[in-house]
């Protein structure tokens, strides 16, 4: 269904090929996990597939292309749009109707297909993806899942061969994460669909491949058996590290199959109490972690008459590290633009560091200083020609005489002044937006879905930066999906649920106790309290 034939990419203003000499096939009714650290060509390899590269994003292709028999060096993406679907990350960036109904007939209506089979086949794919109490819904208040499987709907109506899909869970939460993999595991087993897939948490979606193409950084492409690639590769889920730990062979890609090999895991271990699963910096004193930088009473958030805060109280203290969690519409994103003063607020106070003043009530500059916020797309918050401009924006507005530069440097050290802040990746303009947030000096640093795009290697340096926030005596809260993340990373978590907090405790307490945000490693060792892999090395040894 599609190959690739001795496949080079070469992009004008590039060293290195992003492609070297690629040279496989994906099957018809496969579905193939596309794997490798950011920058290493992945969204290259996508896009070569309808063609997108290099018609649009220019370059130099060397060898041949072909889905379904079309050569794409001689067919531009809309010759292919009847073969190839694609969705990308952001389904909200591909949305250009109203409503779910409309959307899945807009790609039918650019092909011309007959109004009898436009109506004939939205109503398939609204029963196909479990959308028809939808049907008629605004897409903007649909949750992250629904949009998910509205933005596959809306290209499965062309009823494409193949389906490329680039991080279709990276905003999901598990349950709704659980949802859209399901909808794509439908297509390939019961329509055949070709599915080829980007993404970084692998822990959600290698059980269902059939492949791994495996990009290691060099240009080159490896492809084979999921448990044979995974087992030598440079980037692997927890399950897989954990396989490897232990000596198993074959890898388990599943949690069933992986208990079921543990058994002499856990019996090794049961007597071995675990090491903090996230051992931190120096931290500050006990008077400073005792007193909280910020404390928030009965916050209420309401949208058009509709709560999305009920009520909150909350306290959030110096060196610690705070997750909030919970599905998709929780009300977490909310939360932390009250907290941080410039989002609505119905009801309830907020004090910084005692008696502080309330964000909310100061000049835009004040609040800054006192509550730095990172939303979930940084770019949002970058808006000049430069990183230059950004840091030098940056140390006109703060006044604290905290260079914005040293902090990035220290963050993400070398990045070129000159470099437009969207040519950079997912993890620089991250670290770009937090040295451009921190040199205001903030004591409370909110973070949301910092980890959206971020591979597992860009994820521990983010867990270094947020332990060197927490060991300066700050208190840091991260909103965020991503329970591997969340086990390695917070001291503290608070689950929200239709804008109340329902758990707020101990990381180890609280997402043990819940089969949702439980990590692989809890999972598969459950009764032992172990949440990473990096414990279970430490007890072995």
């Amino acid at each position: 269904m599609i190959t690739f034939d001795q496949v080079t990419i070469q992009y004008d203003d590039a060293p290195e090929p992003a492609l070297r000499d690629a040279d496989f096939t994906i099957e018809e009714g496969e579905l193939c996990l596309v794997v490798g650290h950011t920058g290493v060509g992945k969204s290259t390899l996508l896009g070569a597939v309808n063609g997108l590269v290099p018609h649009f994003t220019g370059g130099t292709l060397y060898g041949r292309v072909t889905v379904d028999g079309r050569d794409t060096a001689h067919h531009p993406p809309r010759e292919l749009a009847d073969v190839v679907g694609v969705v990308g990350q952001d389904p909200v960036d591909g949305f250009v109707t109203d409503t779910v109904e409309e959307e899945l007939a807009y790609a039918m209506e650019q092909l011309a297909i007959p109004p009898a089979t436009m109506r004939k086949r939205v109503e398939e794919t609204l029963d196909l993806l479990s959308l028809a109490d939808l049907r008629h819904r605004a897409l903007h208040e649909l949750s992250g899942g629904q949009q998910q499987r509205v933005a596959i709907g809306s290209v499965l109506t062309a009823h494409p061969r193949v389906l490329v899909l680039d991080e279709p869970t990276s905003a999901l939460d598990p349950t709704a994460a659980e949802e859209v993999l399901a909808a794509v595991t439908r297509l390939v087993h019961d329509l055949g669909v070709t599915v080829l897939m980007a993404e970084h948490r692998l822990e959600r979606v290698v059980q269902y491949a059939d492949r791994v193409l495996h990009l290691p950084g060099d240009g080159h492409a490896r492809i084979g058996p999921p448990a044979d690639i995974l087992r030598t590769s440079t980037i692997a889920p927890p399950i897989v590290e954990l396989g490897r730990v232990a000596g198993w062979s074959p890898l388990p890609l599943s949690i069933r199959d992986a208990r079921r090999a543990a058994a002499p895991l856990r019996a090794r271990l049961a007597d071995r109490p675990p090491s903090p699963a996230r051992p931190s910096p120096v931290r500050p004193s006990p008077a400073r972690v005792a007193a909280p930088l910020l404390t928030a009473r009965g916050i209420t958030v309401t949208y058009r008459g509709v709560p999305a805060v009920r009520e909150v109280d909350l306290d959030l203290r110096a060196g610690e590290v705070t997750a909030l969690m919970g599905r998709n519409g929780s009300g977490k994103s909310s939360l932390l633009w009250a907290l941080q003063g410039s989002g609505p607020r119905r009801a309830g106070t907020v004090k910084t560091a005692g008696d502080g003043p309330d964000p909310h009530d100061v000049p835009a500059a004040q609040a800054r200083r006192l509550v730095g916020l990172v939303p979930q797309t940084p770019a949002d918050l970058l808006y000049l020609e430069s990183v230059k401009q950004e840091l030098d924006q940056a140390d006109a507005e703060s006044g604290t005489g905290v260079p914005a530069r040293a902090v990035l440097d220290r963050l993400a050290p070398g990045l070129d002044d000159a470099t437009h802040p969207r040519d950079l990746s997912e993890g620089q303009k991250l670290a770009l937006v937090l040295a451009v947030q921190l040199s205001a000096a903030p004591q409370i640093v909110l973070l949301d879905e910092p980890t959206r795009g971020l591979d597992y290697r860009a994820k521990s340096a983010l867990i270094g930066i947020v332990d060197s926030l927490a060991a300066e005596g700050r208190s840091v809260v991260i909103s965020t999906h991503d329970v591997e993340f969340v086990a390695r990373a917070a001291d503290r978590v608070v689950v929200m649920a239709e804008g109340d907090v329902v758990a707020d405790g101990p990381t180890a307490e609280v997402i043990v106790a819940s089969p949702v945000f439980a990590p692989q490693t809890a999972k598969i060792l459950a009764p032992l309290p172990y949440l990473t892999v990096g414990q279970i090395e430490a007890s072995l040894a």
